[in-house]
């Protein structure tokens, strides 16, 4: 077996598909989700989700039969399972990844935590299809990853291949990240980009979906043939942003994107169904058995607080008032379609889906994209 150096193969003969930037060590690479440029602007809690590679994915040919990537993850300790898929023709493998550094909370550490140090390890594909194919690693979506080598046959190579499908760049939350999916290949962006042969960059950030500035331009920027925004549960959930505000912020983060993408076709996704946060407003925080409620009480100095009814009518709102002005490659997709009061069972927190949950909202996501026939 030949073990090539990632640093060496990218972007020549390998692609890294998803990552807007590269950071390197003296072992390995990096990816962040989000542009070098962005990186002074960035708040810590979105700095954290970025490096954390939701759909992320090597993009390569080889004839090799046997396919090893070698990587250093770093993962909460206690979490389960990190993995690596392999897709080839739309049929997917699976490698677990279990050794690598461990993130264990301590009080008595200066930063609360401290990292206990691991060792690479390589997440093997073997006794794979004879002759040339065209293959996607999809990275771990719930663990940081540093890239090292991959591992393919003596006798082969690597090369980058043409890839036709449309770039579809998706923007949103935790339940657009997707921590609590099986396997890096199922969050529901990875399911409905598969369905639909679109080419994903995958934006969700955990907790992080406040229509900042720099996502804006970070989507302008892109080459895409499809952007959707999928916007509102964070908002609820820290309270970050009050009527008076929220549309003008859309509309200017919209605003951004057209700059470039004038006629991209761009969906806009409301939240899906939140049992606390749909008539109350935030924030919300868990409760002693996991689930996620909203802090009652302070109503005189909640006056124009959201919730997810609320914004649901307002991005509504929006979508028509653009649509009048012209903007005719816009759509909306109410959020409770993807995912309803039906389907609570699969939400264990009350807030984040199962992974059957995930599944099914990339699935109905695929669905309701095909009936727009946006490249018809």
């Amino acid at each position: 077996m030949s073990a090539l150096p990632l640093r060496s193969l990218i972007p020549d003969s390998v692609e890294c598909i998803g990552a807007q930037h590269l950071e390197s060590s003296s072992t390995g690479l990096r990816p962040n989700r989000l542009p070098h440029w962005t990186h002074p602007q960035v708040p810590d809690g979105l700095s954290v989700m970025a490096r954390i590679p939701s759909g992320v994915r090597l993009q390569f040919q080889t004839a090799s039969k046997n396919v090893g990537l070698e990587l250093l993850v770093t993962r909460m300790l206690g979490q389960s399972k990190v993995s690596v898929n392999l897709e080839h023709e739309g049929e997917l493998h699976e490698a677990q990844v279990t050794s690598g550094n461990r993130i264990v909370l301590d009080a008595s550490e200066p930063a609360g935590y401290k990292v206990e140090r691991g060792s690479s390890q390589i997440a093997w594909f073997r006794g794979l299809l004879p002759g040339m194919k065209n293959l996607q690693l999809w990275l771990p979506h719930n663990a940081y990853v540093e890239m090292r080598n991959l591992h393919i046959d003596d006798d082969c190579s690597v090369t980058c291949f043409a890839d036709s499908r449309p770039c579809w760049v998706h923007y949103g939350s935790s339940i657009s990240h997707c921590m609590e999916a099986q396997m890096p290949a199922e969050t529901w962006p990875a399911v409905a980009s598969r369905r639909l042969q679109y080419s994903l960059i995958n934006l969700g950030f955990g907790g992080q979906c406040h229509l900042d500035p720099f996502v804006a331009r970070t989507i302008r920027d892109l080459n895409a043939q499809i952007i959707s925004l999928k916007v509102g549960i964070n908002i609820v959930n820290m309270d970050s942003l009050r009527e008076r505000v929220f549309s003008p912020m859309f509309h200017g983060f919209l605003d951004t994107i057209r700059e470039v993408h004038q006629t991209t076709p761009l969906i806009l996704c409301s939240p899906i169904y939140c049992p606390s946060a749909e008539t109350k407003p935030g924030p919300t925080i868990p409760n002693s058995q996991g689930r996620f409620e909203t802090i009652e009480g302070f109503e005189a100095l909640r006056q124009g607080c959201l919730t997810l009814q609320r914004i649901r009518t307002l991005m509504e709102e929006i979508v028509a008032a653009r649509i009048k002005k012209g903007d005719s490659n816009l759509h909306y997709v109410n959020g409770l379609e993807l995912f309803g009061s039906a389907d609570s069972d699969d939400l264990p927190d009350d807030l984040h889906p199962n992974p059957a949950g995930y599944i099914r909202i990339g699935e109905r996501f695929a669905a309701k994209v095909s009936e727009m026939r946006l490249f018809s």
